[in-house]
């Protein structure tokens, strides 16, 4: 706290303003920022529902029912080069349809990037550690496996937060 001299001593900042004020308005930047992390949350989800909902058609009809901006967004983009490690992570764990493994993924780099996992000195721990930050940015779930284990899931809106009748769970624009 800073402290300055008047003609009687040391004064803190403190006591020159009303600190129920400043409380106040803390309190208020803090409910703020946890309605926002809670709308950015509810936004991840329906990206992910939206993401995955584009993969399935891409995945039923081929990747050329997408344009190119759509294949750079649901990380579908073939330009030759690797993804990132990041990006590949959520893909594998977004394309999956099912709660993977850290070693789950591990495998899967293995058969299908195995350059990838070789620039990383721990694969294991490269890997938790991006479902983690996956989790989160509210795009993944983490979840126990039926033998105790952890295991992540790509986050998606629950099928009753979705319009029913509609198969493939969109609503529609406004």
């Amino acid at each position: 706290m800073e402290n300055r001299q008047n003609g009687n001593g040391p004064v803190k900042l403190s006591d020159r303003y009303d600190m129920g004020h400043v409380q106040e308005v803390v309190r208020q930047a803090q409910e703020e920022l946890h309605l926002l992390l809670q709308q950015r949350a509810e936004i991840m989800k329906r990206i992910g529902t939206v993401k995955q909902t584009i993969a399935g058609l891409a995945n039923l009809f081929g990747d050329g029912v997408l344009n190119e901006e759509l294949l750079e967004l649901v990380d579908r983009r073939s330009n030759g080069r690797q993804p990132g490690f990041t990006k590949a992570c959520r893909m594998i764990l977004m394309e999956a349809g099912r709660a993977l493994s850290a070693r789950d993924i591990c495998e899967y780099f293995q058969q299908k990037m195995p350059a990838m996992l070789a620039r990383h000195k721990d694969p294991m721990a490269s890997v938790t550690t991006v479902l983690n930050r996956l989790v989160d940015y509210g795009e993944a779930q983490a979840v126990a496996l039926h033998n105790g284990r952890r295991a992540w899931r790509w986050v998606a809106e629950p099928a009753t937060e979705r319009v029913s009748g509609d198969p493939m769970g969109l609503q529609p624009v406004a």
